[in-house]
């Protein structure tokens, strides 16, 4: 068998293979002899078919499957000697015109990894969040924890903000009611979101047993299309109105915490660790958001479709799995939803894999480790969550991916222009 290589547009290779006929069809022959041992056929016994009668029901399928092992064969083998590095998959073509019962020839089209140019990237500059976390902070997290646990008690004073409201509403538009404008014994927490904020607003400083009428206007983005940029009145008569408790931070709250004894003080200190952790991630994270809008900013290259195609197929067959998951309805979507997504991550992965390449990045074993025990400590049992990474191949791939990953940060933030900047950790969380 021959093999011409030939350029074609971009990154676009196209490669012509002879396959001699009689080498295919003596192999053909062979798989049908071994198969006609035991196939089973109606009107024989199994094994005991003519070879005639085998090969009119799967000569047509051995002859397909020779041949398509045959062209992997001959196109790994021409790969190999030009060294071209394959992006996606070859699509083989019988050439048309072939009047040779000798031998056929096939073409195989496919596309080769492209050349990364990254440029010098001492111009960049890359801000980096210093976060000096205080007793503040840990207390600001206590009091989270303790408003996830509050209860409430019905009050004599006015409703105000965070206390829990119980009340009727009546609503119109132009003096007529709408569906969805009424509404008995509804409860809603002032603040919290799931009232609009005018509608909030008229609610606070109403006690148990006030009434009252106001005007709002919803938001032209409002959800109801039908309601939205119109006008309405309300009438609300309230029927409770209940203040927050929170818990006391004590031995039974550290406790329903996960502090077994009780130690107020190991509750602080495992606050402070993981919101240390989260600090770190969020630290990471920020760095890599402009390391890789660097990168792209900083190189070259030429993007090979087959990828940016498998990129997309995959992106929209999670997209679909996830919308199952949530127990949304099935829909057919559009790849070109997902063709710009698909462009990025596979322009990303093709520079990082050369930056790796080019300075010999490599995941450390240290570094692994220390990987799955961050992950591992957000869970109550950290040690069955270490294990389990270790024995699931994909995970620790993951894993490594993700320790070359904090490599290539880190040998970018070694390159560029870095600031440190003074950060509250209010700001890092974006709550500032």
């Amino acid at each position: 068998m021959q093999a011409n290589l030939e350029v074609l547009e971009g990154l676009v290779r196209r490669l012509d293979i002879n396959v001699p006929m009689d080498q295919l069809e003596s192999e053909v022959q062979s798989r049908l002899k071994r198969l006609a041992r035991n196939v089973k056929m109606d009107g024989f016994r199994p094994g005991k078919a003519p070879l005639s009668a085998v090969a009119r029901q799967h000569g047509p399928g051995v002859r397909q499957e020779v041949l398509g092992e045959t062209l992997q064969s001959r196109f790994g083998e021409v790969v190999q000697t030009h060294q071209l590095k394959i992006a996606g998959y070859p699509r083989f073509e019988p050439k048309s015109g072939q009047t040779a019962v000798a031998e056929m020839t096939f073409s195989a089209s496919f596309e080769v990894y492209p050349e990364v140019r990254i440029d010098a990237l001492g111009s960049g500059k890359i801000s980096r969040p210093i976060v000096n976390l205080s007793d503040a902070d840990v207390a600001k997290t206590l009091e989270v924890l303790q408003k996830q646990r509050r209860t409430f008690e019905s009050t004599d004073r006015a409703a105000a903000e965070g206390d829990l409201v119980k009340f009727d509403y009546q609503g119109t538009i132009d003096g007529v009611a709408f569906e969805g404008g009424k509404g008995d014994d509804f409860v809603a927490v002032i603040g919290e979101g799931r009232l609009l904020k005018d509608f909030e607003q008229n609610l606070t400083g109403l006690k148990a047993g006030a009434s009252k009428g106001f005007d709002l206007t919803f938001p032209a983005d409002y959800a109801a299309k039908e309601l939205a940029g119109k006008g309405a009145h309300f009438e609300v008569q309230v029927k409770d109105v209940q203040a927050p408790v929170l818990p006391p931070v004590d031995a039974e709250f550290a406790r329903a915490l996960g502090v077994e004894d009780g130690d107020v003080n190991k509750l602080k200190a495992e606050v402070k660790s993981n919101l240390e952790r989260e600090v770190k991630r969020r630290v990471q994270t920020k760095l890599k958001e402009q390391v890789m809008e660097l990168l792209l900013q900083k190189s070259t290259l030429d993007l090979p479709q087959s990828l940016v195609a498998m990129e997309t197929e995959r992106l929209m067959k999670m997209t679909e799995a996830d919308m199952q998951s949530r127990g949304v309805q099935s829909m057919k979507l559009a790849a070109d939803m997902f063709t710009g997504q698909a462009e990025r991550r596979v322009r990303l992965g093709l520079i990082l894999a050369e930056i790796v390449q080019a300075n010999k990045l490599v995941a450390q074993p240290e570094q692994i480790r220390n990987l799955i025990q961050e992950q591992a400590q957000s869970y109550e049992e950290p040690e069955q969550v270490a294990q389990w990474f270790y024995q699931n191949p994909e995970r620790m791939q993951e894993i490594e991916s993700l320790a070359l990953e904090e490599n290539v940060v880190a040998w970018v933030a070694g390159q560029a222009a870095v600031e440190d900047v003074t950060t509250s950790f209010e700001e890092l969380m974006g709550r500032a």
